[in-house]
């Protein structure tokens, strides 16, 4: 499969990366580092589960800092500043109707790398959320859910917070 060379992600959401990879690079490296220097401490690495887990860690913490520095370098960060709040946009909250349960439910549209249903936060490439790009407050898309057809009203458009 084809690696996409850009992705859109919030401006939010790009500052959190920032923030974890400094947290990344500076804290928790640090905490790292004193975790294997006091298991070296120790004696005898052949046979030490306190040095393996810390060098495991160093490890997985070097790979998300690799993971998060590439993502970076690959993203298209989308300002909400110039958006008017009128269309639905990437880093617009959306609330909608499901016309048929007459459930209501609000999401905020994010670019792929930070898309988390449990958190409310779908992708612009989803279903839902390509449906309702460009859209405006009043309007009926339809959404084809795996050969079922939902129809959404959109009832409110709100900006990104900056």
């Amino acid at each position: 499969m084809a690696e996409k060379l850009s992705n859109v992600i919030t401006t939010e959401g790009y500052k959190k990366l920032e923030d974890e990879l400094q947290n990344r690079k500076v804290v928790i490296r640090a905490e790292i580092a004193q975790k294997i220097k006091e298991a070296r401490e120790q004696g005898d690495l052949s046979e030490n589960a306190e040095y393996d887990a810390a060098k495991d860690e160093q490890r997985e913490n070097e790979e998300r800092i690799e993971e998060i520095e590439k993502i970076m370098k690959t993203v298209t960060v989308v300002d909400s500043a110039d958006d008017d709040g009128k269309k639905v946009n990437i880093g617009s909250i959306v609330k909608i109707l499901d016309i048929e349960l007459e459930e209501e439910e609000e999401y905020k549209i994010v670019g792929s790398t930070e898309a988390n249903s449990l958190q409310g936060k779908i992708s612009n490439e989803s279903p839902v959320g390509s449906a309702l790009l460009g859209k405006k407050k009043g309007q009926t898309v339809k959404v084809d859910l795996g050969g079922e057809t939902i129809s959404y009203k959109i009832l409110s458009i709100k900006k990104e917070e900056q």
